[in-house]
């Protein structure tokens, strides 16, 4: 079991690394979409229709691009989460397993030996 468990905390710490960049990327288009809304609104008395447009064309560019990295953060949070539980499942399958080998050998020294009942 240790050696298909031994990468999980390098495979953990990388996925966790890549949503730590994601959410930055995220935190600056949010920023880059408050600062061009601050500017619409500034000037959209000044601007011509063309302008508004391109303006708004811009803006909705930017939320595109954070819903594209938040779906990608998700993304990767739930794959992280699938790859640990498969871990988790395979671990209380070989707990069980060995918890039966154990009863069986436990059970099996009682037929063998019928006065070993009273030192367990």
């Amino acid at each position: 079991y240790v050696p298909g468990i031994e990468n999980l905390p390098c495979e953990l710490q990388r996925n966790f690394q890549l949503m730590r960049e994601l959410d930055q990327r995220t935190e600056d288009k949010k920023a880059e979409i408050d600062g061009l809304a601050a500017e619409y609104i500034e000037s959209v008395k000044n601007m011509l229709p063309e302008e508004r447009v391109e303006h708004l064309k811009k803006i909705q560019s930017a939320y595109s691009k954070c819903k594209e990295y938040s779906d990608d953060k998700v993304q990767l949070a739930m794959q992280t989460y699938e790859m640990v539980d498969k871990h988790i499942r395979r671990l209380d399958a070989d707990l069980a397993r060995f918890e039966a080998d154990l009863k069986d050998k436990l059970e099996g020294s009682d037929f063998e030996n019928p006065g070993s009942r009273s030192l367990k």
